[in-house]
């Protein structure tokens, strides 16, 4: 008689390009992975470091971000539960250009470069997953840094929030990061951001209901800030 195996305790079951496996399949790639718990603010990576995992976020939160030699950091992306990084690991070898760091206590499994190109040559519809979520990334990235050298602030604080509200679908967000990471990600200073927030809701566009949550008010108004030329 068949068993059904329960696989939610396990990373590789919450990761997109690894869920069309059967639970056999799973269990032999979860064989494969290394966790490794993380405090709050703990570096799990640094830029420099040699290029041979692919992470995994099983628990908790994990900004990724550049830091530049005037002290300026760019924050990237924010990485939650089933989100990955280092997948260049799987292609080619070289160091890191960017730091991972917990934003909370976290749980990181890791699987070497070496594993993971055995099991994509075992299952192929892993590797084209795998590129579908690289080619996604890459479309963010660019469109971050068109919004950085082409928009102002309010414009790219604009964008971001129409971006959450699709996301959500809902006109009730929380922003996912503080609003020191948010200036970090949008290129800008943390004053910067409560100042256009605090306008944003002074012309009607939104109400700020604590100190993250948001409610769009107009998003055709956030729309046209967000594309005006």
């Amino acid at each position: 008689m068949n068993r059904k195996v329960n696989l939610s305790h396990l990373c590789v079951s919450k990761v997109p390009f690894f869920n069309h496996l059967n639970d056999d399949e799973m269990l032999k790639i979860a064989g494969k992975s290394r966790h490794k718990d993380f405090k709050k603010g703990e570096t799990i990576y640094h830029a420099g470091d040699p290029l041979e995992y692919l992470y995994i976020v099983h628990q908790g939160r994990v900004k990724i971000y550049q830091l530049f030699e005037s002290g300026k950091e760019q924050l990237l992306r924010i990485l939650e539960p089933g989100e990955f990084m280092g997948e260049l690991a799987l292609f080619t070898e070289k160091t890191l250009d960017s730091y991972a760091e917990a934003m909370e206590a976290s749980n990181i499994c890791t699987i070497h470069r070496d594993d993971m190109q055995d099991l994509m040559q075992d299952y192929p519809t892993i590797a084209v997953k795998i590129l579908e979520q690289f080619s996604n990334r890459l479309d963010n990235t660019e469109k971050l840094v068109g919004q950085l050298s082409a928009k102002d602030v309010e414009a790219r604080m604009a964008s971001y929030l129409l971006d959450l509200i699709d996301k959500s679908n809902t006109d009730e967000i929380v922003l996912p990061m503080r609003k020191k990471d948010l200036a970090s990600y949008l290129g800008t200073t943390q004053e910067t951001i409560s100042r256009k927030l605090s306008n944003l809701q002074t012309n009607g566009l939104i109400e700020q209901k604590g100190h993250r949550n948001i409610k769009i008010l107009n998003k055709d108004a956030l729309s046209n800030i967000a594309y005006e030329s």
